[in-house]
């Protein structure tokens, strides 16, 4: 509650997550909209899922992709994923190809499978899927660690959903 008191905004969304969670969607958009003011990229996807589902709010399409453009802006891979889709689903197979490779070289796994099919289309040139393979697997070396690979171990072995709310409540259950 000090960090939330410090206006620091990992701290604050979280709270929102709390709320979230336990059902209290008024509370969690108070939380998320605070925290996104803060500059959170979660907190935006956050909000743009709540909107997207008129969870705690009336939907709004407008205000979902504000949030969605937000958070790919400030660096959730995500939700740049979520627009490249949001794109395809427009037939804007160019700006949805290369939301996909921003996401890919963010680490994003469903990305490449994403790229993969777009090249196979014909969407998505092998010179720019050699290269999001690359940037992707750049990503996904520089985040390994023996922590997070006995977090992955502990989440198989006890099947537990890789969400790390989830994940940090079973290890502290443990």
């Amino acid at each position: 509650m000090k960090r939330v008191a410090a206006n620091d905004p990992v701290a604050i969304r979280e709270i929102g997550s709390k709320y979230y969670n336990n059902g209290d969607r008024e509370h969690a958009f108070e939380y998320f909209t605070n925290a996104a003011e803060l500059g959170d990229a979660s907190a935006h996807h956050e909000l743009s899922i709540m909107y997207q589902k008129g969870e705690g709010v009336e939907k709004d399409e407008k205000m979902e992709l504000f949030h969605l453009v937000e958070a790919a802006i400030g660096g959730h891979p995500d939700a740049r994923y979520d627009l490249a889709r949001k794109e395809g689903r427009n037939e804007r197979f160019d700006r949805s190809a290369k939301h996909f490779i921003i996401a890919a070289n963010l680490g994003h796994d469903g990305s490449i499978r994403a790229l993969k099919e777009g090249y196979k289309h014909g969407f998505v040139s092998k010179e720019d899927f050699a290269a999001a393979l690359r940037a992707h697997q750049a990503a996904v070396d520089a985040t390994k660690s023996p922590q997070r690979d006995a977090a992955e171990a502990f989440a198989e072995k006890f099947d537990v959903y890789r969400s790390s709310k989830l994940l940090v409540e079973k290890m502290l259950e443990y």
